[in-house]
């Protein structure tokens, strides 16, 4: 089924968007899950978080690429979950608890100015990224966008373990040098 066909079975509110969904992008979430989390129950759990996640953005917005829409779902579900179970582990997330209930006291109100910032980091970020070369962009985003191990990311391309490395280390390079250039580190 075409992305745009089961985008408007979101829109419509049928049950059919998830069970198309899932076969068309389960594997796919799956994998991106796992990644991150390296357990194939927490990725299924974050999968399914994905789908509601969708189901719940929907209405808001029609995704002009559904791949990559819920990739970002994904991700997002997989990270909280892995932060989530590591927290856990140090002192049984106790500080961090504490540190979040004192947040409402204490944080103050992202300025406007902050948040310009941050949208700015992010469009000189995609910028790099969109000069990069095919290949390059490929390697850059499975490694920092998808969380993909380099053994697996030389193995998609045919590359050795060594040149991927390399790749990331001068792409790195690049972008710090870029980021230098225009004030941010």
């Amino acid at each position: 089924m075409e992305d745009s066909a089961i985008v408007d079975l979101y829109w419509q509110r049928s049950d059919r968007a998830i069970a198309e969904t899932e076969q068309k992008y389960g594997a796919y979430c799956h994998r991106i899950a796992y990644n991150i989390c390296q357990c194939d129950e927490d990725a299924e759990e974050c999968v399914n978080d994905t789908w509601l996640a969708a189901w719940n953005a929907m209405p808001d917005e029609r995704p002009r690429v559904l791949s990559a829409f819920l990739a970002c779902l994904t991700r997002n579900a997989a990270i909280g979950r892995w932060r989530e179970q590591h927290r856990q582990k140090r002192g049984g997330g106790e500080r961090d608890l504490v540190l979040e209930e004192l947040a409402d006291c204490l944080a103050t109100p992202r300025d406007t100015e902050e948040e310009a910032e941050q949208r700015e980091l992010e469009a000189l970020v995609g910028s790099f990224v969109n000069n990069l070369n095919h290949t390059e962009q490929l390697v850059f985003t499975a490694r920092y966008f998808y969380l993909c191990p380099v053994n697996q990311i030389a193995s998609k391309l045919h590359f050795s373990e060594s040149k991927v490395k390399s790749m990331l280390f001068r792409l790195r390079g690049r972008l710090r040098a870029r980021l230098e250039k225009e004030g941010y580190c």
